[in-house]
């Protein structure tokens, strides 16, 4: 896997990662609706273009996108995984990366997402707040974690 920071977040670069997008929601959140998740989609370029710090990972053999995480401040925003490659190290590689190059120390998850929660866990972040409902309003309760030394 190769770790790209973009020097630039176009239009071609956003519509190679939107997919990895979906398969990774698709694979995660469940809880979500196809209407929801069609939604949600029309906003992540936004995001994309948005956050302080975006961190691409690619195979190192063909160049096929695997997933990529967002960072504000010292604050993880998104952190998306191809599901095809889970389990194989890239999530702990990609966010080892960000705590070790741009500090991130807080995050918020799902609490319908039980594997992303356990994966935050196992990376030495703990639940300090909890929310009834997500920042769009949605009635999907977020959990706020940071890490502990």
């Amino acid at each position: 896997m190769k770790i790209v920071i973009p020097t630039e977040r176009s239009t071609a670069l956003i519509d190679t990662f939107l997919p990895v997008w979906e398969r990774s929601v698709r694979a995660t959140h469940t809880f979500l609706s196809d209407a929801e998740i069609a939604t949600i989609k029309t906003y992540v370029p936004e995001a994309f273009k948005g956050v302080q710090h975006l961190v691409l990972a690619y195979d190192d053999d063909n160049d096929t996108p695997l997933g990529f995480m967002g960072i504000n401040e010292h604050n993880l925003e998104m952190l998306f995984l191809d599901p095809a490659y889970r389990g194989q190290g890239l999530g702990r590689t990609l966010l080892q990366y960000g705590i070790d190059n741009y500090g991130v120390d807080t995050l918020a998850v799902n609490e319908q997402n039980p594997s992303a929660r356990g994966f935050y866990e196992h990376m030495g972040f703990v639940v300090f707040k909890r929310t009834e409902r997500d920042e769009q309003g949605g009635p999907y309760p977020l959990l706020y974690l940071r890490r502990e030394a």
